[in-house]
């Protein structure tokens, strides 16, 4: 779209010293909102050439995502914006955004979908939660068919178990050993057996002593209400049948999800700091702030940006469900030693802090820089990211 910059056109006549008049402001957001519906067709264009891109892929068996060139395109796109004049960084994050939700869109096209691979019959049980709707999506995005059970569906877990060739658990923490033990006898042998669950060790345990079918345990790092699926990251854990959990991986990755391949017992020992430390102290710091007697809204006129970010993660946990995140605490086996220590370094920088230790005090920081080691640079620059973002949107 164009404008004519003519004065008949709609441009600000001249004063009587020949500089120009501001056009009206309505006139002026209305040319920003025609370029912003240019800009929305753009990128409609854009996404169907993304189309092509994914059929390309998928024929000739490439991978969706090519770091290359996605470093070449943001390289390019910043010079770009530097020559016009525009702030390079964050004409970069728009494209970052572009980017993934490319990958996304050829992900959902099939594009990393061998041609050969044919459709499953896929059951998901527990398919009307929220993890289990995710489940669902994503393996109906893959182009299998779903066989959906829940307590409110007439087809029953047996059955759906014993039609089905991947069988897919997702059910709350406590229920999960006895819905398997349930299930596992009706799995077919030639069939697959896998749950999505936080904890591993025991759910993998009732699995195999369930069924003779092949087992895979799997552990979905994000929760129901991301954006995109595109780089998050799912735990697999191998029980029984290679074969099984090569095609778990690959469908997983096929939609744009990481894989972590490890045990289950490391995948418990790991969630016990990766979740149950950073829930535990999650849950400490919001119950301090709500006793101490200083309401929030007073603390948010003084906030920093990372001080805000903290409360922001403070309390999108709190706003969910504490019938999930009990049993993830409750039912780790590293929960007591995590707990403790937790306790322990509470208790050691409370003692510092009273006496006034300076020394102390810098030893305590140093030590702790030197375990974060070049983790530390990195998280400067994310987290400059985050609070940028958050700055933006306040």
């Amino acid at each position: 779209m164009s404008f004519d910059t003519s004065a008949a056109g709609g441009a600000a006549p001249a004063d009587g010293g020949g500089a120009m008049q501001p056009r009206p402001l309505a006139v002026v957001r209305a040319m920003i909102d025609a370029l912003d519906r240019d800009l929305l067709q753009i990128l409609a264009r854009r996404m169907a050439l993304v189309a092509e891109v994914a059929a390309w892929k998928r024929q000739h068996g490439l991978r969706i995502r090519d770091p290359q060139r996605e470093q070449d395109v943001l390289r390019d796109r910043h010079e770009r914006a530097l020559e016009l004049g525009l702030p390079a960084g964050e004409i970069e994050s728009i494209f970052r955004v572009l980017l993934r939700s490319s990958r996304d869109h050829q992900a959902a096209l099939r594009a990393e979908v061998p041609s050969g691979d044919h459709a499953r019959t896929v059951a998901i049980i527990g398919g009307h939660g929220k993890i289990g709707r995710l489940m669902a999506r994503l393996f109906g995005d893959l182009g299998h068919r779903l066989l959906v059970v829940d307590t409110d569906t007439v087809l029953r877990a047996e059955e759906a178990a014993a039609a089905a060739d991947v069988i897919v658990i997702s059910v709350p923490i406590d229920r999960t050993d006895a819905v398997v033990r349930t299930v596992g006898p009706h799995v077919r042998p030639e069939a697959l057996l896998m749950d999505v669950t936080s904890i591993k060790a025991a759910p993998m345990q009732a699995m195999l002593e369930s069924t003779p079918a092949s087992v895979v345990g799997t552990h979905p790092m994000f929760g129901p209400s991301v954006h995109t699926l595109q780089g998050q990251r799912v735990v697999l854990c191998r029980g029984r049948g290679d074969a099984w959990a090569d095609w778990v991986a690959r469908s997983l990755t096929a939609r744009g999800l990481v894989i972590t391949e490890t045990s289950a017992e490391h995948h418990d020992r790991v969630m016990s700091v990766v979740q149950v430390l950073t829930h535990f102290q999650t849950q400490v710091q919001g119950l301090t702030l709500a006793r101490l007697g200083l309401p929030l809204g007073e603390t948010l006129p003084f906030t920093s940006p990372a001080y805000l970010l903290e409360l922001y993660v403070a309390a999108r946990h709190f706003a969910q469900d504490p019938a999930l995140y009990g049993p993830i605490e409750m039912r780790n086996p590293g929960t007591a030693a995590v707990t403790a220590a937790l306790g322990a370094s509470v208790r050691e920088v409370a003692e510092i802090l009273a006496v006034g230790d300076q020394m102390a005090f810098t030893n305590l920081f140093e030590e702790v820089r030197a375990f974060f080691g070049d983790f530390t640079a990195e998280a400067l620059v994310q987290s400059s990211f985050l609070i940028d973002r958050i700055v933006e949107r306040s």
